[in-house]
């Protein structure tokens, strides 16, 4: 049964370099009534993003400023006045930041969730979710890792981090190699994780790090970060390695334009491949990923990997606390309707 009361994240003011809590304010509205061909979602979990904080910063495809912020998110149907969808129906949508959404299935990514007995609600929004796609395109498509390759991924204890570390396993890796930024998330790594080395970036210049971790190279880099873990993964990287390029968390926050790697031209001299990933380029791969994962997940070989905060009311603190890294695995919200 819902409320009468609805909830919205709104953002306030473009942040100047990393966002402020007093950059957002939480809205009341009441709920929503369906329109024909539409439906009411009451949301479940909602999914803070790394590509949110530059949508942020306005221009074309951003957020405007005193609207409700969107982002993927789970709910549950509790009015439908659209045909594809019937009351009690779980969906995955991209209304988030709020406790109530209208969708229309098949629009904007709005669909019925496939509800895998014995898989956690938690997984659609990580492994099975844009993180765990992204991480499947990269290594599958983009990077077509192979069996008894090895694989660097930095930022390796955030969600499309762990999801890779997961996959490239099952996928046959030789070694899987992870950055992050604590030693903590070091010991996550290699001990509940099972990487075969971590490093923290922060204890040196990660180029150094990284040769110290596999001194015969790499194959495949799953790039989170961009900066100097790029320049050091294409010194590590063995002729023809590929690079995925997923995201650059360092320059999230800062100039946008920094130098470029150094050596560049190592693409040349060792036949490279450096190839962008976005996740939007690869819905088709959904059903390819959930029937790769579900097996592992319901054996309990793959674990969703989240770190979850409660209610509505934190979700600015969750955004923010993600772009820090104070997360293991994804971040997401549970709300508490």
């Amino acid at each position: 049964m819902t409320t009468s009361t609805a909830y919205a994240v709104h953002q306030t003011a473009r942040p100047t370099g990393f966002p402020a809590a007093s950059d957002f304010t939480l809205a009341r509205t009441p709920v929503p009534e369906p329109a024909p061909g539409t439906a009411l979602v009451e949301n479940l979990l909602l999914s803070v993003d790394p590509y949110h904080r530059g949508l942020m910063d306005g221009g074309e495809g951003g957020f405007e400023l005193d609207t409700p912020l969107e982002g993927r998110s789970v709910g549950r149907v509790v009015a439908s006045r659209d045909p594809g969808l019937s009351e009690g129906d779980l969906v995955f949508h991209r209304s988030g930041w709020r406790t109530h959404a209208l969708v229309t299935l098949g629009v904007d990514g709005t669909r019925r969730l496939r509800g895998h007995q014995g898989v956690p609600l938690e997984a659609y929004l990580s492994i099975l979710g844009g993180t765990g796609l992204t991480a499947y395109a990269a290594l599958t498509r983009t990077a077509a890792l192979r069996e008894g390759e090895d694989l660097f991924v930095s930022a390796a204890a955030g969600g499309v981090g762990t999801a890779t570390g997961h996959i490239a396993r099952l996928l046959g890796a030789r070694r899987i190699i992870g950055s992050a930024g604590s030693a903590a998330k070091v010991r996550h790594l290699t001990g509940a994780l099972g990487f075969d080395a971590a490093f923290d970036y922060h204890d040196g210049p990660v180029g150094e790090q990284l040769a110290q971790a596999a001194p015969d190279g790499i194959d495949v880099y799953v790039d989170n970060v961009g900066g100097d873990h790029l320049e050091g993964a294409i010194d590590s990287l063995r002729e023809y390695g590929r690079v995925a390029w997923v995201g650059a968390i360092s320059m999230y926050n800062g100039d946008r334009s920094p130098a470029a790697p150094r050596n560049l031209f190592e693409v040349v001299h060792k036949s490279l491949r450096l190839e962008g990933v976005l996740v939007r380029n690869h819905t088709n791969l959904q059903d390819e990923l959930e029937d790769f994962l579900v097996p592992h997940l319901r054996s309990g070989r793959v674990g969703t990997d989240t770190t979850v905060v409660q209610g509505i009311d934190h979700m600015a603190e969750a955004f923010l606390g993600m772009l820090r890294g104070d997360n293991l695995g994804k971040m997401l919200v549970r709300l508490t309707s």
